[in-house]
């Protein structure tokens, strides 16, 4: 059974961080590329981070680049997003992604889905 569960989320004010993981299990997680999608009330899915089957390359939405750090742990079956600075407009749920070889930048191309975690930033 596939199952990729977030945690990590929360409220924070603003300027603040949060460090979210996504632990994975039912299928074998180092063949896959890992990502992080949020969704914001009355907004389409949209692309935060991506990273690639051995870590090397890192892909980020123009919005969060240097401020986010999208890591993963092989070992663990685990991926991580680091958000740092963060904003209200970061506010949203956090989805993990997974997609067979490469990262997806396309919600349209994941393979599996995590169930979200909520991340609220209050100003």
């Amino acid at each position: 059974q596939v199952q990729l569960v977030e945690s990590g989320g929360g409220l924070v004010q603003a300027g603040g961080s949060l460090r979210l993981s996504c632990a994975v299990s039912g299928f074998n997680f180092g063949w896959y590329g890992m990502g992080w999608f949020r969704q914001a009330p009355g907004q389409e899915r949209e692309f935060v981070a991506g990273i690639s089957r051995n870590g090397g390359t890192r892909k980020y939405v123009d919005s969060v680049k240097g401020r986010f750090t999208i890591s993963r742990d092989n070992a663990k079956n685990t991926v991580f997003l680091q958000m740092n600075s963060l904003k209200p407009e970061d506010t949203a749920v956090y989805y993990c992604a997974a997609k067979k070889f490469f990262a997806a930048r396309d919600s349209r191309d994941v393979d599996y889905w995590g169930q979200g975690t909520q991340v609220t930033v209050s100003s």
